[in-house]
């Protein structure tokens, strides 16, 4: 067998050993098979981790991002979430991003992505139980690559992604769907999307499907000499919605329903008392602009 036959058996066996695993299991796998992740002597390194997975994520995700974004690139702020060691900050680095924040639940992986001299500040927080650590209306560019899924970060996380970016500010989001079990986390996590959407708190700028987000590593090593059987994935890429934008959306929808109930109230003297009160109410709006 060759050697890249033995490592991708490796990685295949060290990733079914996690299945099944809450987020609070997967920290501490991380922090204790931190080693083996990336040191050579006892698996190849991460590049060669990715490259036997063939787990192009970050790159299709930056493509993605690149192609949407007309910022300056030496001036903005990233938020890196579940940088894991650094991949997505050193792609990007290339491209002329040049400060970045890092958060992941792992300490020792934080300690690892820290060697690359790319992040200002390590922030350690187990998604879904611990708050994101990052200030409201923050980053310019908010990403997350891979770490969206069963016993990783939960859909619940996506708003406090939204919260962290300034308005205006992309928010950058790849998954695969690894499982059967991930059926139900890709459709809970679609309608937190679209709720957020619907909300007036970003608008979509692209959803992109992609056929080959890494090589399935539930399939067995034999069976690749039939040809390579890759999982698909999904990129999402939202603009969080300008202050102003909202207040404007909210007080069409806030209009719109004084005059439904215009229209509903059919009851004499207390519909003049709701019209008095809306053309108050209309007035303030105007007033507050």
């Amino acid at each position: 067998m060759s050697s890249k036959g033995r490592n991708l058996a490796e990685v295949r066996n060290l990733l079914q050993s996690c299945n099944g695993f809450s987020s609070e299991q997967t920290k501490q796998f991380y922090d204790s098979e931190e080693e083996t992740y990336v040191k050579p002597e006892r698996l190849k390194p991460l590049q060669d981790f990715v490259d036997t997975l063939a787990f192009r994520a970050p790159h299709q995700l930056i493509d993605l991002l690149v192609a949407n974004f007309s910022g300056d690139r030496g001036t903005v702020w990233v938020l890196d979430v579940a940088c894991s060691t650094g991949l997505v900050a050193k792609l990007m680095f290339k491209l002329g991003f040049r400060n970045f924040v890092e958060v992941d639940c792992s300490e020792r992986m934080l300690e690892e992505a820290a060697k690359t001299k790319l992040y200002q500040e390590p922030q350690q927080a187990l998604l879904g139980t611990e708050p994101l650590p990052a200030q409201t209306g923050t980053f310019d560019l908010v990403i997350l690559v891979g770490g969206l899924g069963v016993g990783f970060a939960p859909v619940s996380v996506i708003r406090e992604l939204c919260d962290a970016a300034k308005p205006g500010g992309l928010i950058c989001l790849a998954r695969g769907n690894h499982s059967s079990a991930e059926k139900e986390f890709g459709t809970n996590l679609e309608g937190e999307l679209q709720l957020l959407e619907d909300g007036g708190l970003w608008s979509r700028v692209a959803v992109q499907k992609v056929e080959r987000y890494m090589l399935d590593p539930q399939v067995e090593a034999s069976r690749r000499d039939e040809g390579p059987v890759y999982i698909t994935g999904s990129l999402y890429l939202y603009q969080k919605t300008c202050s102003s934008d909202v207040n404007s959306q909210n007080k069409k929808y806030d209009v719109n329903s004084y005059y439904l109930l215009l229209e509903t109230n059919k009851t004499g003297m207390p519909l003049v008392r709701d019209f008095l009160v809306i053309i108050f109410i209309i007035t303030l709006d105007q007033y507050s602009v």
